[in-house]
């Protein structure tokens, strides 16, 4: 068995008073290639938190989360081995910052470079490396208010990838871009999976999955309700539970769509 990117077993998480994943077991191989899918509230970002330690399950015997092979990390420390571009992060990037400032802050867990952050030769090699690995290095002086929503998820990757990451989590990637910048995304995740950089595909449009995705976490009311290869997981009437509404299912190119 290969080793384990990330594990949980008998996860179960609250917030603010509410049962958000209940008894959740899931293992992520390194290097594998997996969309975790389903609804808005089903529990999605909450997985994506804990993985980050921004929630912590509940104790109990038998339950633990480990990120390869470790239940006790340095935040900084992890997030060298985990690229994350997650909705939330998206959202910060409405105020005016240099697109070279952006990755540059990938070292520092920030938005931006703050005065009391020193940033060495080594940080700025390694970021101009990432915007090339993005096909964005026109991008480094411009200011984030004034690129497309496509041109800012590319540099907010070259941020998460500037520690040379074992895995992406990619948070709804696909939000607020037309179908231009969609294309061109899935395209750049094809040639990052490609690279075999692990992607954690985390979405409730199935249209973000790229081919190279071979396993699906069906995800329902913090559950998982089913975990497969991908052409065995997403059949619709399946998909018309979770998504409580009737569905019809197509795929072409290794591409999937609902309508």
């Amino acid at each position: 068995m290969p080793d384990a990117l990330i594990e949980f077993e008998h996860v179960t998480v609250m917030r603010g008073g509410t049962t958000v994943l209940h008894d959740l077991s899931l293992r992520i191989g390194v290097g594998e290639h997996i969309a975790i899918l389903g609804p808005n509230g089903c529990g999605k970002s909450t997985l994506i938190k804990t993985i980050t330690r921004e929630c912590y399950p509940l104790i109990a015997d038998g339950a633990f989360v480990r990120i390869l092979g470790e239940e006790r990390w340095e935040v900084d420390k992890l997030r060298t081995l985990l690229g994350i571009v997650s909705a939330d992060l998206m959202m910060t990037c409405t105020r005016s910052v240099s697109g070279r400032d952006i990755v540059l802050s990938g070292f520092f867990s920030s938005i931006g470079i703050w005065p009391h952050q020193e940033v060495t030769a080594e940080m700025h090699e390694r970021a101009e490396r990432a915007l090339q690995m993005m096909e964005v290095p026109h991008l480094a002086d411009r200011y984030t208010d004034e690129m497309s929503s496509g041109e800012a998820r590319r540099v907010l990757l070259a941020r998460a990838l500037v520690h040379d990451p074992r895995a992406l989590i990619l948070d709804e990637p696909s939000t607020a871009l037309d179908l231009h910048a969609q294309h061109e995304l899935r395209q750049t995740f094809r040639k990052l999976a490609r690279k075999g950089i692990g992607i954690v595909m985390v979405t409730h449009h199935l249209s973000d999955l790229i081919p190279e995705i071979e396993r699906v976490v069906l995800m329902d009311k913090g559950r998982i309700v089913a975990d497969g290869p991908t052409r065995e997981v997403l059949v619709e009437k399946r998909l018309a539970e979770v998504f409580r509404v009737p569905v019809s299912l197509s795929e072409r190119d290794g591409y999937f769509n609902l309508w």
